[in-house]
This record gives structure tokens, sequence and C-alpha cells, in this order.
């Protein structure tokens, strides 16, 4: 007996769009009727077991009702934006009691069989509620891909063994801490450019200057003192440049007053009125408060450059473990996630804190963004 694997795990799949989450539902509606005959076939094939021509059909069912399911993951991944895991054992070649003893044995089978219960009832009625709701606005414009995200939900919970989810998480986190690290690499090279091409020529420039003083403060003292006032000139731009360099890699102001104090210092320099509403009992762990910090004043750009807002708000509570910041505004909305765009570029930052971003901007209908980072408050103590 050999054996051959099947396919681990699906690729990484973009999340649906509105349209597209529409097609899928009626893809799933539609893959009801299938889902049915297979119930009824299951019936008749273990009915016709006593006379041993139901073995061959269970076997058959049984490669039908994976390949039935395979699809479901693919569906479920595109609609939760997440790659979905293929448990199953690996494939054997053998006689037909051997194919049916390893299908049967294997827990992936039994949770298919499971699952294709549950979405024939509780599935089909959230599939066609979504389906339906669709074409009538605000209710379908929200509801349908709600509804949608928990009937794929449901799918993956029970389409996966706690081991395979396990799995998955660690892939998750492998693949968060490679984007860390290239986030980090490419953080430290921009500080080496900016400090090559800003401070460090200043610097050299303030030397350079200083050198020619010393030789002319004697034979031409009005030369000397104008180079003087140019070093002068160059230590005053280099200490901006570091200035702005340290601002970009940890704001003071967010070292001395806290991720409170920083977004309000944000609001003010937005160049539209942002009204905040911040209550921490605590201070986020430094790298948490940073990332988070950081996540804020992206979106407030974002809300300025592409948003035509009139009004924006920043909301940040802690609770239950979860530090939460939320960035709204009543501009154009429209706004997703695109692999190279700021967005993206918050999600991989959130990522290594095992953090989330989610979107919710209908066109015309103004945005909400909201960060969600897992993590304790410090009390802050008086000194």
């Amino acid at each position: 007996m050999t054996g051959m694997t099947e396919t681990a795990r699906l690729p990484d799949p973009r999340p649906a769009d509105r349209w597209s989450l529409f097609g899928i539902a009626l893809a799933l509606v539609a893959l009801r009727i299938v889902g049915f005959l297979l119930i009824a076939a299951l019936v008749v094939t273990v009915a016709l077991l006593v006379i041993w021509v139901g073995l061959p059909l269970l076997l058959g069912l049984l490669v039908v009702l994976r390949r039935f399911a395979r699809l479901h993951r693919r569906l479920a991944a595109r609609v939760l934006g997440v790659p979905v895991l293929d448990p199953y054992q690996p494939v054997v070649t053998g006689g037909l009691f051997v194919r049916l003893r390893v299908r049967l044995t294997d827990g992936a089978t039994w949770r298919d069989l499971a699952w294709l219960l549950e979405v024939q009832t509780i599935g089909f009625a959230l599939q066609l509620a979504a389906l339906i709701s669709f074409p009538f606005l605000p209710v379908g414009w929200w509801g349908s891909p709600l509804l949608l995200r928990l009937d794929a939900a449901i799918s993956r919970l029970l389409l996966l063994a706690p081991d395979e989810r396990l799995h998955q998480r660690i892939d998750e986190l492998e693949s968060s801490r490679q984007d860390t690290v290239d986030h980090s690499s490419a953080e430290l090279r921009r500080i080496e450019r900016d400090l090559h091409d800003g401070a460090q020529a200043q610097l050299v420039a303030l030397g350079m200057n200083l050198g020619l003083a010393q030789e002319l403060v004697t034979r031409d003292p009005a030369a000397a003192a104008e180079l003087i006032e140019q070093a002068r000139a160059s230590s005053t731009t280099a200490l901006a440049d570091l200035r702005s360099l340290v601002r970009g890699i940890h704001p003071p102001v967010l070292a001395d007053r806290g991720l409170a104090g920083a977004v309000e210092a944000l609001a003010l320099a937005h160049p539209r009125p942002v009204e905040t509403d911040i209550v921490l009992d605590g201070r986020p762990p430094a790298p948490v408060e940073s990332a988070v910090y950081f996540a804020v004043a992206e979106l407030l750009t974002n809300s300025a450059k592409h948003a035509s807002a009139r009004h924006t708000w920043v909301w940040i509570r802690h609770d239950a473990g979860v530090l939460t910041a939320m960035v709204g505004d009543d501009g154009v909305g429209g706004a997703e996630p695109t692999p190279n765009g700021g967005l993206a570029g918050v999600q991989r930052r959130l990522a290594a804190f095992d953090g989330t971003l989610s979107v919710a901007s209908p066109l015309g209908g103004g945005t909400i963004v909201t960060v969600k980072v897992p993590c304790v408050l410090q009390v802050c103590t008086a000194a």
C-alpha cells in the first residue's frame, strides 16, 4: 500500500468584494441542490450496504463528498479572506476495503458528514437570506456580507479539526513574523538613507566649515566668522533632521504623554476637525502603543487625503484585554485594503501583535476603520 499526499492547503486568497460575494451567494444556493441529492444518495447507499453493492457506492460518494466540501472550503476562504486547510489523511491505493477503511477512519470524513447536514439546513437559510437581502438597501448592503461571513465561519469551524486550526494559526503567525522582519528591514534602510542624505551630510559640511574657519581665523577673521555662521546653520539643520528621524521612529509626544495625548496631538495637527473620545486606564506596552499610534496616524492621513470628509473622529477603549481604536469620517467611502496600499501596511504592522484591522466603507456612506490589538494595560503610578 502506497500513499500520496493530497493538497495540504489552499493559497492565500484575497477577500471577495461586494459583487463577488453576491456571486458566491448565488453559487452556494445553487449548490444546495447538489447537497440534497448527495444526502439522498448517501441514505440509499447506507440501505444498500446489507447486500454489499452499497460498499463501492459508499466509497464513490465519500469521494464526491470530499470534493464537495473542498469546493466549499475555497468559497469560505474567498468570503473570509483567509486560507482554509484541507485536513484529510493521505490518499492510499489498494483494494476496496482498504480504501474504504481509510476513508471511514479519517476524522475529516465524519466532520464532512456533520458539515453536510449543517450546510443543507442552517447554512441554506443563511445563504438564501444573504441572496434575497442583497438588492435591498441599506439592509442588504451590510447584512448580506455579514450573513455570508457567518455561514463561512461555521463551515470553517466544522471542516477543520482543532489541530488543523492550530497549524493554520502557526502559519498565520509565521507569515506575520516574516512581514514584520521585512518591515523592520525596510525601516532600517529608510533610517540609514535618511541619516546619509540628511544629518550626515550636514555634519560633514559642519566639520569642513569649522576646519576652514580655523585656518582663516588669524588671516581673515571676517571669512572665518562667515564660515562659523554657516557651520551653525548646518548644525541647526542636522539637529532638525535628527529630531524628524526620531519622531518617525518613536514620537517624543508618545513617550511623554502616552497614546491618548499623542492621538490628541495628531487630531490638533489634522487639517480638518477631529473629535477624540479616548478612555484608557493605563498605557499599553510600548511596541503596541507605537503600532496603534502609527495606525491611527495613517488612517487620519488617509481621511485627509482621500475621503473629502468634513468631520473625522477617533474612539479608543480597552476592554476585556483588547485595545480597540476606531477612526471614522463622513467622507466619500469606498476604502478597501489593496496589496501595496496604506491599509495593508497597517495590517502588516498590527499582525506582529496579533492585531486585526477591519474596514466598513460603503460608497457615499463614510468610512469606519477598526483596529483591535490584544494587550494588557500598564497602570501608571505617580513618581
